[in-house]
């Protein structure tokens, strides 16, 4: 071994020695449990709309929207989600590999299953026909219970909502 693999390899186990690990066990709190704000729940005829212009899997932004919408339906507010631009992708059903359903890496289908768990428990979701055009995706291939709109609906929605009084959650990645 040369002087300066050698000094490489003192190095390293002296790099490895600095910091016990693991420095807690695994359990330990090491942030605090406040919750700062009241737990909020819906009153009568109240709206939580959530946009969303997030690409699959490119981010976290889609998924905790669609978290943040399903924990506002369980709160009691009338949820919907309005997927536009490559938010689109988010739709759709045929996402897997090898085959539709398949998750080719732990975490594949989140967005799916939570879409689907969204719906089964009430809530409203959007899909703009141009954000599916823009990607070559087909309609039929969308989330079962997901409506189909027109490129023009974005903003009539948001007027809408808005209009309602909803708390509007807009996202957005590039």
């Amino acid at each position: 071994m040369s002087d300066i693999e050698e000094t490489i390899t003192e190095n390293i186990a002296k790099s490895l020695a600095e910091i016990p690990h693991p420095s807690l066990p695994k359990g330990s709190n090491i942030y605090g449990s406040t919750k700062i704000f009241p737990d909020y729940q819906a009153s009568e005829g109240q709206s939580y709309f959530t946009l969303i212009h997030g690409i699959a899997h490119e981010s976290s932004v889609s998924f905790v929207a669609i978290l943040q919408a399903t924990r506002a339906l369980r709160k009691g507010f009338e949820s919907a989600i309005y997927f536009y631009g490559p938010g689109a992708m988010n739709c759709m059903d045929t996402r897997g590999f090898p085959t539709t359903g398949d998750s080719a890496f732990p975490g594949e289908q989140n967005i799916n299953d939570s879409l689907k768990t969204f719906i089964a428990e009430g809530g409203t979701v959007f899909c703009c026909r141009f954000g599916l055009s823009l990607h070559g995706l087909r309609e039929e291939d969308l989330i079962e219970g997901v409506i189909p709109a027109h490129p023009l609906d974005v903003q009539d929605a948001v007027i809408h909502y808005a209009n309602k009084g909803a708390i509007i959650n807009s996202t957005y990645n590039l």
